[in-house]
């Protein structure tokens, strides 16, 4: 087995976009989604929150954002090190520190504001774990998409994003 960094293909309705997962940087982070990226979990969900210069957020929630339940919640590895830069994928969460199950957000700007300052809960910052390697342009095309409110929650695409499917890319043999 290489020790590459998995990557996962993310089919979405408005294109691919392919991303690398740093295992090495935020072990317990990409362990996480992987899990559900192989039991399909993400299958048929949408982004539901997108805010042209900050990031588009997925993988929780169906096109009537109905909240599909998720796992336990994992530890913020936000001290990796790594940066909440354009095209970085990073977890979604409360305010409370440790509380990332399954949705997750890639960055469409430089979002500093988002990284690791202190041990402090206010300047904790929100765990990178990943970036996209092809597909930026489908992001950015997410990204510009018209948003309003629905269901009581605000900057819902008017016309859904799908997440079609997520799947590990196998190595070639």
């Amino acid at each position: 087995m290489s020790e590459q960094n998995p990557q996962v293909m993310l089919k979405t309705s408005m294109g691919d976009i392919k991303i690398e997962l740093f295992k090495d940087k935020a072990p317990i982070t990409v362990k996480n989604f992987l899990s559900y990226v192989k039991e399909g979990y993400y299958d048929g969900l949408i982004f539901h929150r997108v805010i042209k210069d900050f990031m588009v957020q997925g993988g929780g929630m169906d096109e009537n954002l109905v909240t599909k339940k998720p796992k336990f919640a994992i530890k913020n590895e936000a001290t990796n090190g790594l940066l909440n830069k354009r095209g970085t994928l990073a977890m979604a969460r409360t305010a409370v520190v440790d509380s990332a199950t399954c949705q997750f957000f890639i960055n469409t700007v430089d979002n500093a504001f988002l990284d690791h300052k202190s041990k402090h809960q206010d300047h904790f910052g929100y765990c990178v774990f990943g970036q996209v390697l092809d597909g930026l342009d489908v992001v950015d095309q997410i990204r510009a998409v018209k948003t309003g409110n629905k269901n009581g929650h605000s900057d819902v695409p008017v016309e859904p994003v799908f997440i079609t499917s997520a799947r590990l890319i196998e190595e070639e043999a």
